[in-house]
């Protein structure tokens, strides 16, 4: 036999053990037997490396050290659920859907996994690349820590789509999560508080062979392809299943929404004893065409909501409460508890958001309180044991002044919250802008952290973000903790930061609710920073998705001279403050016009469509409504659809007659 051979046939045995160790759960070998098969691989493909592949199944062993993890842009965006917790938010979630349904569907149900999301890509059946979720419009790419979990599979079997995302949860068996800690204890190492969190962590390890290292397992669970087998989201998994990949066995179909009320009172006793956790059971539209008429907002898909279970109340003595300033001068009251045991973790604060809630909740000082982790992460107070209350405990009254600065704080109008005005010289205020500015999301600025930025504001060589442009090496490499090799490269990511696009300064800058979405819709549709600047509110608000609080924090923004000579010195330090030549319109023969892709076409694919109409200046839909401009129509466009842009009276183009609007 050929070593090129023997090398294709032990790839091939290989995968086909770990899929039927590790998502059927029926070894054909022995442990030892499997061991000896590697390690003949290994060999050979030490000997003659030029039949190298990334996708061996000796690269699930580990190996590579990264410096940082690259992110990468979804295909797809990755948004998150709507989150419900009665029945009567089930109901009301179907109503919406009747609304735009006038026909029968199915529901399926899928449990809702307490790990972490991602992403695979697979190109012509090989793991291509692997993203965390991230913003849900990029993630960074963990496509090296992906590859040690033997139940993700590298290469597929059978007849599948050139070109797809498929989307799960990574997470830790309670067993294996228990076997890990009882290791680690008896190696005198210190235990890990909660599986999820432990996952997490796992992932974003820069060290491959530790990855490998930790009982990480996959469930997938979404596909996402311009050329899905099957119009139901059940029977694509299905097929999934049969390419090699974990699909949960668990998944239930249902008719209609009493069904799946019925469904969800009969499980909630079990979650307690299935193998892993799982905070709630996902509630999705079986009909995939059914699920880009019903369409998406700006944050989550309108198909499908998460169905929470009620998360685990305790309750404990409330020491103490403080007032903690963010970065945009809000203050936020927190709640010093006597440490307790809540969902794995140890809690020892929970936010109390604000006055009104303290006054609603009449939670004071000395008081036995309820307290529960809100989504399973967030610990937030619930409620108050009045019969446990003293007379030492006095109601509560809120600080009148910034607990850093001392500055009377304000509230504004219709905002439950108080804030502290002092926003050039109030210390967590001028931190909390320095960290959002270098934040990924925003000038990506690698290397400086919180305990940097803050020994840089307290050596007063940070006071405006424009002063971040102005360090030199010597500034940073006499900071404690820093080298030359650290400040070289703090250095060298502020320079690199000129390069980010004119979304992300705007973004940075960290205008009052501002966030990237906004700061794409308005660099998109004002294009420079002047234009900005010059818009009065009644401007801001003809701009699609822009509401009022929005736009007049926006325009309060640039009316302040500061904030004008901030811009001025970052123009001046080549910061980008207009929007990439390329991203301007071809032309605004669409603008104004709401359009929707139906159907798979000839000459391009729905995504370079999609671009297309965007630099026209239309805007895409993902559903039919009242305001369709028209609709684009391929091959195979969903009926439902069909009929109902005849109803609403609504163009139906094909192809070529939409060319012709551009020409």
């Amino acid at each position: 036999m050929l070593i090129k051979d023997r090398i294709d046939y032990l790839r091939k045995k290989i995968n086909k053990h770990n899929h039927a160790y590790y998502v059927l759960d029926k070894p054909l070998i022995s442990d030892f037997e499997f061991d000896q098969l590697l390690n003949e691989l290994q060999d050979i493909e030490n000997k003659y490396p030029q039949f190298y592949d990334s996708n061996s199944p000796t690269n699930r062993i580990g190996g590579d050290v990264l410096n940082e993890f690259k992110t990468k842009p979804h295909r797809y965006k990755m948004l998150s659920l709507a989150n419900s917790y009665t029945k009567n938010d089930l109901i009301d979630f179907d109503k919406r859907i009747q609304k735009t349904v006038n026909h029968n569907f199915r529901y399926i149900c899928e449990y809702k996994y307490d790990g972490v999301s991602i992403s695979l890509t697979y190109k012509n059946g090989e793991l291509s690349s692997a993203l965390t979720r991230g913003n849900g419009i990029e993630g960074d790419d963990v496509t090296t820590n992906i590859k040690t979990i033997k139940s993700i599979p590298l290469k597929l079997s059978g007849t599948f789509p050139n070109f797809f995302e498929i989307r799960g949860e990574i997470f830790i068996s309670k067993s294996d999560f228990k076997k890990m800690n009882l290791s680690r204890k008896n190696k005198n190492l210190s235990t890990y508080s909660n599986a999820r969190n432990t996952a997490s962590g796992s992932i974003k390890l820069l060290d491959s062979k530790e990855v490998a290292k930790r009982p990480l397992d996959c469930f997938l669970f979404q596909i996402l392809s311009e050329e899905l087998p099957s119009n139901s989201h059940y029977k694509n998994l299905n097929k999934a299943k049969e390419w090699g990949f974990k699909i949960p066995d668990t998944i239930s179909i249902h008719n209609n929404i009493n069904d799946v009320i019925n469904y969800l009172t009969k499980f909630e006793e079990k979650k307690n004893k299935l193998p892993y956790d799982i905070d709630g059971i996902v509630i999705k539209v079986d009909d995939i065409s059914l699920q880009k008429e019903i369409g998406f907002t700006s944050k989550i898909p309108k198909w499908a909501i998460a169905f929470k279970f009620k998360p685990d109340q305790v309750s404990t003595k409330l020491k103490d409460i403080i007032y903690q300033v963010g970065r945009t001068g809000a203050i936020t009251p927190v709640a010093i508890l006597e440490p307790i045991k809540i969902a794995g973790t140890i809690v020892q604060r929970a936010s109390l958001h604000n006055l009104d809630q303290i006054n609603k909740l009449d939670v004071r000082i000395g008081d036995i309180v309820y307290v529960e982790k809100g989504g399973e992460i967030i610990p937030k107070i619930t409620g108050v044991n009045f019969n446990e209350r003293t007379l030492f405990c006095k109601p509560t009254i809120f600080t009148e002044t910034c607990p850093s600065c001392n500055t009377t704080l304000i509230r504004l109008e219709n905002d439950a919250k108080h804030y502290c005005p002092n926003t050039n010289y109030c210390h967590p205020q001028i931190k909390g802008k320095f960290e959002h500015f270098i934040s990924r999301e925003a000038m990506n600025i690698d290397g400086l952290g919180s305990e940097t930025i803050n020994l840089l504001i307290k050596k007063n060589l940070l006071i405006n973000l424009n002063d971040l442009y102005e360090l030199k090496f010597d500034d940073l490499e006499k900071l404690e903790g820093l080298g030359k090799k650290s400040a070289e490269n703090i250095l060298d990511a502020i320079k690199k930061s000129k390069e980010r696009s004119f979304e992300k300064v705007i973004f940075a800058l960290g205008i009052r609710y501002v966030g990237v979405n906004t700061s794409k819709i308005i660099t998109k549709e004002l294009k420079n920073i002047n234009a900005i600047i010059n818009s009065k509110v009644e401007d801001l608000l003809e701009i699609e998705e822009i509401g009022e609080k929005i736009a007049n924090s926006i325009y309060e923004y640039f009316q302040n001279q500061n904030n004008i000579l901030l811009i001025n010195n970052l123009i001046s330090k080549k910061l980008k403050f207009e929007i990439d030549k390329k991203l301007v319109n071809v032309s605004n023969k669409l603008k104004g016009e709401n359009i929707v892709i139906s159907g798979t076409f000839e000459r391009f694919s729905r995504n370079e469509l999609k671009k297309i109409i965007e630099e026209h200046g239309g805007k895409n839909s993902s559903s039919i409504s009242k305001n369709t401009t028209f609709v684009i129509a391929g091959k195979n466009m969903g009926p439902s659809k069909k009929n109902k842009a005849k109803d609403l009276s609504i163009k139906i183009l094909t192809e070529e007659e939409f060319l012709l609007k551009i020409i």
